[in-house]
């Protein structure tokens, strides 16, 4: 299916590209979440009416993340868990918990789909280094302490 993307998707395109992508894809989440339109001819039409104000959005948007991204950076974010004696812990952290730890830091903006732990969750009391991506262009890197409780 081709659509047309109405703000910039990571590892797709930018604002206003035509793109083809799978028809689960853009029926499941690009379009759901208001991230691309089928590309039909009207809809080409009245993006490119509308290309100014999208572009003014997307440089909000970008502005935001970027304030964000930078009142995170190097920060130290504590997690409370409960752990065996050896510091294994008692299940996992995960992004949804990181996220939480962000926002109770007074951090707002920042979902679970925006920590990126490519070594997948948590599983020992220790420092971590995570990234937090609030944009596409915006990276941050953060430390994540985990502190073990007795269980």
């Amino acid at each position: 299916m081709q659509v047309i993307l109405l703000e910039k998707v990571a590892n797709l395109g930018g604002l206003g590209e035509v793109v083809r992508v799978k028809d689960g894809y853009a029926r499941n989440f690009l379009i759901p979440q208001g991230m691309a339109r089928r590309a039909t001819s009207s809809a080409v039409a009245e993006f490119e009416a509308r290309r100014a104000e999208l572009e003014r959005l997307a440089a909000e948007k970008l502005a935001a993340a970027q304030a964000v991204g930078k009142s995170i950076e190097g920060k130290v974010f504590e997690i409370r868990q409960k752990a065996g004696v050896d510091g294994r812990l008692f299940g996992s952290v995960t992004n949804a918990d990181i996220a939480e730890a962000i926002t109770a830091g007074g951090h707002a903006g920042i979902q679970k789909m925006h920590i990126r732990m490519p070594n997948g969750p948590l599983k020992a009391v220790g420092d971590f280094s995570i990234e937090v991506a609030p944009h596409t262009d915006v990276v941050a890197n953060i430390s994540v302490r985990v502190i073990g409780e007795a269980a």
